[in-house]
């Protein structure tokens, strides 16, 4: 056990903190909820029934989009542009073990998809970035299907609007507004990681080039 924690203790602290956060949210969320709720004269609801609503799930999925298409960007960027010093960008001309022919590999340790080759070896080439962007692909659906839900639960409610679908809510400035408010950040503190590892360092970070390292050294190696 003590192994396992010390070789996965990254992923499982990470874990933790986000279903520590998730839950501080879905508390906030519900005591915001129903305050809402109150101001206009409509009933408090249940902790667990929360969880269910469209309120939740909006705040939820508005986020997760933006992580995700951080993600899926980054990954795609980096693996065809470069920023001399940074500790995140491969060197400029120089070969790369990421770039490597998957196909001249041979070995019992090698993934599957590597030894069958074909289409499968293709899309596993790419299959990270295809994660992620599956991912973002959910998570804004699921953000405009909730949030056209609490856009319609708020006209039954309070009045002064019409109903959408979640094809008109989709369309609409505050869905947007929701995501532009979301992707700009993310992407802010992309580039802030990108810069900031040029002339800063975190020893013992592999995000970090090693404490010695000249600025313009280009990885972490």
């Amino acid at each position: 056990m003590r192994r396992f924690l010390r070789e996965n203790g990254l992923s499982l602290v990470l874990l933790a903190l986000f279903l520590g956060f998730w839950a501080g949210q879905s508390i906030a969320g519900h005591r915001e909820y129903n305050q809402d709720q109150r101001e206009h004269g409509q009933p408090a609801i249940a902790y667990g029934e929360y969880l269910q609503s469209s309120h939740f799930w909006e705040a939820t999925a508005e986020n997760w989009e933006s992580e995700f298409f951080q993600m899926y960007g980054y990954v795609i960027l980096t693996a065809v542009l470069y920023q001399k010093g940074s500790a995140e960008s491969k060197k400029p001309g120089e070969p790369e073990k990421v770039d490597r022919q998957p196909r001249r590999r041979k070995g019992r340790d090698i993934p599957g998809p590597v030894r069958r080759g074909g289409w499968v070896l293709k899309l596993y080439e790419h299959s990270l970035s295809l994660a992620f962007f599956l991912f973002f692909a959910i998570s804004i659906s699921v953000h405009a299907i909730s949030g056209a839900a609490v856009h319609n639960q708020d006209v039954a409610e309070h009045g002064g609007g019409e109903r959408l679908t979640v094809l008109q809510y989709a369309g609409t400035s505050r869905f947007w507004f929701e995501s532009f408010q979301n992707w700009q950040s993310e992407f802010l503190a992309v580039l802030a990681i990108v810069v900031l590892s040029i002339f800063l360092r975190q020893r013992g970070s592999p995000e970090s080039k090693p404490v010695d390292a000249p600025h313009w050294q280009t990885g972490n190696e």
